[in-house]
């Protein structure tokens, strides 16, 4: 189970990419803080539908974020 949970990050991490290219076509900056809001909302209802401490997967998911926002800035050379 960790290694298919590890397999969905690596392959989550390659969205990161396609985030880069659609940022730069539409002049977004890295840090879209209505975007991080909503998805943060977003994991939280669905690990209460799914049983799981909300807390705790919106930290999980902060931290992915902000490793993802960081990778982020440094492809826009912001």
């Amino acid at each position: 189970m960790d290694i298919e949970l590890i397999t969905l990050l690596a392959n989550r991490s390659g969205y990161i990419d396609r985030a880069v290219d659609l940022k730069v076509i539409e002049g977004l900056p890295a840090r879209t803080t209505d975007r991080v809001t909503e998805v943060l909302n977003e994991v939280g209802a669905t690990a209460t539908q799914n049983g799981l401490d909300p807390e705790l997967v919106r930290k999980l998911w902060s931290e992915l974020i902000e490793w993802s926002i960081q990778r982020e800035i440094r492809e826009l050379g912001e």
